[in-house]
């Protein structure tokens, strides 16, 4: 069965080996960007922007900034009253790998970029590089820019191993998509990220693929019975 092509979802392809994230393993940036994709598809608002991880990679490694707006405008990022990007601290433009991922949010009516990171400040001087490489093509205008904060989230929840870390970006960036949906203009997310308890984020190991799964019998014609029945992850 090698390592084929197991759903293709909008722009993201996945692979079987994509999927053997059981047990005491990082998230790639496939399924990160899979599960970016559809929560951006869950979504009936153009105001929120989920970016895939290797989008966020270049903008914050561009060697040529005064090209950087080729890549970023067409985001139309000022259109967006929030934007999430994944950051990795890989230090190889030329090679995939890193060790930890953490998020970085911009809210709009906020001013603000929050780094929420669930290992301390381990990506505090990525997620810097990033805000500096992209935060003048934000806010209403070009001018806007300079009261754009970057804030450390001092209320990220934080795991209690060494690979949960995307486990963690996926489940606060679906807690800022639910919190901007429920239309919360109070303030920003925070209240809502700290009830993320370490157990309801181990979850996502198991609920992602339990999503992938569903999207391939829809894929295939199952039913809705058929789909509850079904053990189509024993032939991925």
């Amino acid at each position: 069965m090698g390592n084929d092509t197991i759903l293709s979802y909008n722009n993201v392809v996945l692979r079987r080996s994509d999927l053997e994230i059981s047990g005491e393993v990082f998230l790639n940036d496939a399924i990160i960007q899979f599960y970016f994709s559809y929560l951006q598809s869950g979504s009936s608002s153009q105001d929120v922007l989920l970016l895939p991880p290797s989008i966020s990679f270049l903008i914050m490694n561009y060697p040529h900034s005064e090209n950087l707006k080729d890549i970023v405008e067409p985001l139309k990022l000022r259109e967006k009253k929030v934007v999430i990007f994944a950051i990795n601290n890989n230090t190889n433009v030329e090679a995939e790998g890193g060790s930890h991922w953490s998020l970085l949010a911009y809210e709009k009516n906020s001013e603000v970029f929050v780094h929420h990171d669930s290992m301390g400040t381990s990506n505090k001087m990525y997620a810097e590089k990033l805000y500096r490489a992209v935060v003048g093509f934000m806010g209403e205008c070009k001018s806007d820019s300079s009261k754009i904060r970057l804030l450390e989230c001092p209320c990220t929840p934080q795991q209690k191993n060494g690979f949960d870390c995307g486990l963690y970006v996926t489940a606060i960036t679906k807690v800022i998509c639910n919190w901007y949906k429920k239309g919360d203009s109070s303030g920003l997310w925070y209240s809502e990220v700290m009830k993320l308890t370490p157990e309801m984020v181990s979850h996502m190991r198991s609920d992602i693929p339990m999503l992938i799964q569903e999207l391939v019998a829809k894929k295939e014609g199952a039913t809705p019975v058929e789909m509850k029945t079904t053990r189509i992850w024993n032939r991925i």
